[in-house]
């Protein structure tokens, strides 16, 4: 009758929480480096332009029978949570652009280096194997079926993971949900950071973990590149703009890419740089038939790339309206930089850049983007030309600003903020 009892009140328990929704943290994957600030530019760029590459060669495959994953080991921010009982900590790069939750696994024929113990599902007593019957398993799109449930996935670097599909306990801050499907990666390789244990889907499709999880809405707040601070991963109720928003809080629609459904796509109607409303056609951001173009927003793409359309308005425009001579960039992959003496006391005018969402316009903090060496005398703008016809809403342009993915209500929600603090 105890154990009875005491089962009840730990269901009740759960209840209450999941109802209250969850919390945990997360950082950005360079945070424990010792780098400069042009380094982490540099860093961030560089992985930048290769995440951005590799999503381009998704889309444009997108209709081929070869699926190409985005790069893994491009992504900036980690969340932390635990899996098992007991628990076992893992650091998962936060992925919009992607479904499967996966982690390296113990005994593992090949993993790369991470700071943290390899999860070992024998010294847990929650974890079982999922069926290849279950709608997980026919959820992945490359999958095979040995008595267990075994899942591959490729990345457009060569990288892959390949492991079991598990069901297992998952900690995230103080509470702990039963019966999550992840993959168990027992063969994982590539090139990647050495911060993370895997990859944590937050995508729009049933493997992800905000599917998993039920909740109708999530909400992160990505703390600067060049601190070392905390923000939140919010979920359910706990993913509330008004909490310790700075500003407006505003909505905007998402649109569907049937070629792509894990990703948040939405509508951009235009820029503006300063007093300068850009004259960009709006076919420049329109989601195409056949899956390209378009506009999302990503965690894991560093900077915002823009069309090449948008983006060489945008350039003339700061090159016309920034009084300072332009300078060659020292950090590779940024177009435009601009120099200016420390030793004057001279005043620089600075554009204010606002997206023109549908419903919603989104003015950036002047540090989301133009940033660089101050201490040389050098300000870049901190977004690229894309290498196709999308357009891509990069985490340094999100950087403290509470964003929150109402999924029930179809609709991507933001608010100043500064995340450190929430």
């Amino acid at each position: 009758m105890t154990s009875i009892l005491l089962f009840l009140l730990s269901l009740s328990s759960l209840s209450l929480s999941l109802s209250h929704g969850l919390r945990t943290e997360l950082n950005h994957i360079d945070a424990r480096g010792k780098y400069t600030k042009l380094e982490l530019l540099q860093r961030m760029v560089l992985r930048s332009k290769s995440r951005a590459r590799y999503l381009s060669s998704k889309f444009l495959n997108a209709n081929s029978q070869i699926s190409i994953q985005s790069h893994p080991s491009n992504q900036e921010y980690l969340i932390s949570l635990s899996i098992g009982t007991p628990a076992q900590p893992v650091a998962l790069t936060l992925d919009t652009g992607s479904d499967l939750i996966w982690t390296q696994c113990q005994p593992c024929l090949q993993c790369f280096n991470q700071p943290l113990p390899l999860y070992n599902p024998s010294n847990s007593s929650t974890f079982s194997d999922l069926s290849c019957d279950s709608d997980l398993c026919k959820a992945l799109p490359n999958s095979a079926c040995h008595k267990q449930c075994l899942y591959s996935y490729t990345y457009g670097d060569g990288s892959l993971s390949v492991g079991v599909l598990g069901n297992e306990s998952f900690t995230l801050g103080s509470t702990t949900v039963p019966n999550i499907g992840f993959g168990c990666g027992f063969l994982n390789g590539g090139i990647f950071q050495s911060n993370e244990s895997g990859i944590a889907g937050f995508g729009r499709g049933p493997l992800s973990l905000i599917s998993q999880l039920g909740y109708g809405k999530f909400s992160y707040c990505f703390t600067s590149i060049s601190e070392s601070k905390n923000g939140p991963v919010l979920f359910g109720n706990a993913a509330d703009l008004k909490m310790g928003a700075k500003g407006k809080i505003q909505s905007t629609p998402f649109i569907t890419n049937p070629s792509a459904k894990s990703f948040y796509y939405l509508t951009l109607n235009g820029i503006t740089v300063g007093p300068t409303h850009l004259k960009i056609p709006k076919s420049t951001f329109a989601l195409r038939e056949n899956g390209t173009g378009g506009v999302y927003i990503d965690s894991g793409t560093g900077m915002t790339y823009l069309a090449e359309t948008a983006y060489n308005q945008v350039k003339t425009a700061f090159l016309s309206q920034v009084k300072l001579p332009v300078v060659n960039s020292n950090v590779e992959g940024l177009d435009l930089c601009f120099g200016f003496s420390n030793s004057t006391s001279q005043k620089i005018e600075i554009p204010i850049f606002t997206f023109h969402f549908e419903g919603a316009d989104l003015e950036l903090p002047v540090g989301n983007y133009l940033s660089g060496d101050l201490s040389r005398g050098s300000l870049c703008l901190i977004m690229g030309k894309s290498s196709d016809e999308s357009t891509i809403i990069g985490n340094f342009q999100q950087q403290n600003i509470h964003i929150l993915y109402d999924l029930e209500g179809g609709k991507l929600s933001f608010a100043p903020a500064q995340c450190d603090q929430l």
